[in-house]
């Protein structure tokens, strides 16, 4: 009787783990969802919600950039790189899907100054004189100077080159701007500094 009644007990035991055993396979794992939970979906995101580090600081434009400025889109074409002894600047060709091209300086003297500037042809300016009134304003010159570059993507010039350069400043940050690469002839641009933060960068590759 002694005996029936321990094997009893050892059947119910080796039960009793049994049960315990089915019921852990069984139970979901943590964080899973349970029966008749809806997985939740992925959401879509922004590709460019993890680039902010560049949004409005444009010392990082390069080639391959796509850039934003007053509701205008524009590619980065191309890039300049000055130096004249030991200071350095850039400019940057900007060019949008309507054709519409643009040139954006970039610079620290101290502070960081960003100008877009639109291309003038009239054969008229010439940097000679130290004040010149162009399209109703009056712009004083304010630099003169010959430094070296190198050019990276597309920007109608070589690898490297020199140029000399002349620049005129108007009032409410208006600027007028002459160039002379290798030489050859005057290019001119009337400028107007873009405010800090209203340039939006979205890096490309590289």
């Amino acid at each position: 009787m002694k005996v029936l009644l321990l094997l009893l007990l050892l059947m119910l035991a080796a039960l009793a783990v049994l049960i315990v055993v089915v019921l852990r396979q069984r139970r979901p794992p943590a964080g899973a969802p349970g029966p008749g939970a809806v997985a939740p979906s992925v959401r879509p995101t922004d590709p460019f919600a993890g680039m902010t580090e560049l949004s409005g600081d444009p010392r990082g434009l390069k080639a391959g950039d796509v850039a934003e400025y007053l509701g205008q889109r524009f590619f980065v074409r191309g890039s300049l790189r000055f130096r004249e002894g030991g200071y350095t600047w850039s400019e940057h060709f900007f060019d949008d899907a309507a054709g519409t091209k643009r040139w954006v300086s970039v610079e620290e003297d101290p502070d960081l100054e960003v100008v877009m500037w639109t291309e003038v042809v009239d054969e008229s300016l010439r940097p000679s004189e130290k004040t010149i009134t162009h399209g109703g304003v009056e712009y004083h010159r304010v630099e003169h100077g010959t430094a070296t570059f190198h050019s990276e993507g597309t920007t109608g010039l070589g690898e490297s080159g020199s140029v000399e350069y002349v620049d005129f400043e108007g009032p409410g940050g208006r600027y007028l701007g002459f160039e002379r690469f290798g030489g050859e002839g005057w290019e001119v641009g009337v400028g107007e500094r873009v405010p800090n933060g209203a340039l939006t960068i979205y890096p490309g590759p590289g």
